[in-house]
Parts: structure tokens; C-alpha cells; sequence
């Protein structure tokens, strides 16, 4: 009976999940931006958004009226981030009033640079209120509400953050992306050659047997019989995956080569244990993720595939 149970609660999540999907499409690119800059990284940042999604869909039918999704996401990202933070003992900050006069505030790309700089800079709530107010342009109100404080303490803060992030706008950011890579160890570059022949049996054999595949707000799988009941059903895609680094991190790209050049299909990563992949990574499912990897290294991602059309949404003005 509990499966049965498990079953149709599962299909009726999915039903859910996609009018969940449409009603936040508009607001992913934002709420990324937003959650990296917040965390101070793009793998931080991706992980908080997708907590994010996943606490605010949870937690939904808890509201009781008619909600701004835009301003109900980045509040669940904010309070998840604060809470984060507060247990791992670091310190939150304040948003204090103060008297000085309020001023007009524009960046430009320079100074959108050192936004990434903000992690190190301030605070978490102070962060928070600068990129609320400042760059995604809620009213002091709505910040206030959010964070928790007055408007007055949400004008005082922003005009600190702001003085103080034009102080520092002229350092450039760091990256690591592209080639040189680390030596990869032994597991990942058998994986690699299973992969690019098309060899399951051998990639199976890499993998622990109760190996957990994450592909992020797509799928789960927890062992190596849901994929072959799952996602590795039809064999692999017959595309080839290349060892990059990006914002830092060794990963996989997996791209499919067209005329015009290679597109990203996939981004992922492993975790090994005593000689096998215990944990599988997946970016597929994750549109900002993969638009905002693809500048990073240089490249164009595939926006057609099986299960996802993200070139109909782009058209219309993303």
C-alpha cells in the first residue's frame, strides 16, 4: 500500500512541478544571479538556488493568498542563506539606520565585477539588502520585509555597500576557467573512455551499485538498477565528454559537435570512493547554470533536447 501511495503522490508532484516551473520561469535568471552573488560563488550560489526552488515549492501551500513569486523565491533564498550561515557561526550582520542622505546610485560592468567581491566584503544580510534594493530593484519596503528590518536601515546599509563597493569596484575578478586541468584521477579517465565509446557495460562497472545519480531538479536515482531502468535505458547519448575547469572545479562537458561548433549538452561531476563513483552530478535540467557555464568557457549550449526546450523561452525575451 505504501508504494502505491508513493506512486500517485509522485504523479501528481510532477503535474504540480510543471506549473511550478512555468509560474518561476521568468524570475530563474535573476534568482541565479542573485544566489551567486549572495554565497560569493557560481557553485554556491547554484546549490542555494536550487534549495531555493525546492523549499519554496514545498512550502507553498502554506500561503494563503495570492503571492509575487519573484519577491516569494528571493525571500526563501535569503532565509535559507542566513540560516546557512548561522550554522556554520558566521556572522550575520546587522541592517542599522543611520542619518546620512540617501543618494543615486547606476553601475556598469566594471563595478559588477566586484559584486563578487561582496561575499567578502559584508556581511550576509548587508549583501543581501544591497542586491534587493540596488541591482534587482525591489523597493526598500519589500527589502525590509525580507530581511527582516525597516526601510530606513535598508536605505542606511545600501548607501554603505554602495560607498564602499565603488572603493573597490577596479579589482578584477578572478578565474581559473578552461585548461590548464589538474591531473584527473585514474576512475574519471576510465569513465571518460567508457563514456566517449559508448561503453555502459564498462561505465556500469565504475560505478558503485547503489551509486546516486543527482541531475539537478530533473531526476534521482539511487543505484545502478534505476539507471538501467532509468536515464541509462536507451544507452548513452553518443556524445563526447571533455575534462575542463570551471569557476575553479574539475568537471565533465559533455558536447555535441555541429557544423557551427560544439554545444554543451551536459556538466558533470563524480565523487569516488575506494575505486568507485558513489555520487554522479548532473547539470542537464539547469538552463541559468549551464547559459552562464557556457560564457564562462567559451561556448554555446545545446537549448534543445530530450526533455527540455529552453530555446522557445529565450525567444521570448530571457
Amino acid at each position: 500500500m505504501g508504494f502505491e501511495k508513493t506512486g500517485e503522490l509522485i504523479e501528481k508532484s510532477r503535474e504540480l512541478q510543471e506549473v511550478y516551473q512555468q509560474l518561476v520561469e521568468d524570475v530563474g535568471s535573476d534568482l541565479w544571479r542573485f544566489c551567486r552573488y549572495l554565497t560569493g560563488s557560481p557553485w554556491d550560489g547554484e546549490d542555494l538556488y536550487q534549495e531555493a526552488l525546492v523549499k519554496a515549492f514545498g512550502s507553498l501551500y502554506q500561503r494563503w493568498q495570492p503571492t509575487n513569486p519573484k519577491a516569494y523565491l528571493f525571500r526563501i533564498a535569503i532565509n535559507t542563506w542566513i540560516d546557512q550561515c548561522r550554522k556554520a557561526k558566521r556572522i550575520v550582520g546587522t541592517v542599522d539606520e543611520m542619518e546620512d542622505p540617501v543618494e543615486e546610485f547606476s553601475y556598469d560592468l566594471e563595478l559588477e565585477q566586484a559584486f563578487t567581491r561582496l561575499f567578502t566584503l559584508f556581511p550576509p544580510r548587508q549583501v543581501a539588502v544591497f542586491l534587493l534594493k540596488d541591482v534587482f530593484a525591489f523597493t526598500a519596503e519589500e527589502v525590509a520585509s525580507m530581511v527582516r528590518s525597516t526601510p530606513n536601515g535598508v536605505y542606511a546599509t545600501s548607501s554603505r555597500v554602495r560607498k564602499k563597493l565603488k572603493e573597490t569596484s577596479s579589482l578584477e575578478e578572478l578565474s581559473s576557467n578552461g585548461r590548464p586541468l589538474p591531473e584527473q584521477s585514474e576512475v574519471i579517465q576510465q569513465y571518460v573512455q567508457a563514456f566517449n565509446a559508448g561503453d555502459l557495460s564498462q561505465l556500469f562497472d565504475l560505478m558503485s551499485d547503489d551509486v546516486h545519480i543527482d541531475a539537478s531538479l530533473g531526476f534521482q536515482e539511487y543505484s545502478k538498477e534505476e539507471m538501467k531502468k532509468g536515464s541509462m535505458q536507451y544507452g548513452l547519448p553518443g556524445f563526447r565528454a571533455v575534462p575542463f575547469v570551471l569557476w575553479g572545479k574539475p568537471v565533465l562537458v559533455v558536447l555535441v559537435d555541429r557544423e557551427a561548433g560544439p554545444l554543451i549538452h551536459d556538466i558533470q561531476f563524480q565523487e569516488i570512493e575506494n575505486g568507485k563513483i558513489v555520487y554522479h552530478k548532473s547539470y542537464y535540467f539547469r538552463k541559468e547554470f549551464l547559459i552562464e557555464a557556457a560564457k564562462e568557457l567559451q561556448l554555446q549550449v545545446q537549448l534543445d533536447k530530450a526533455a527540455v526546450h529552453w530555446r522557445h523561452s529565450l525567444d521570448e525575451g530571457e
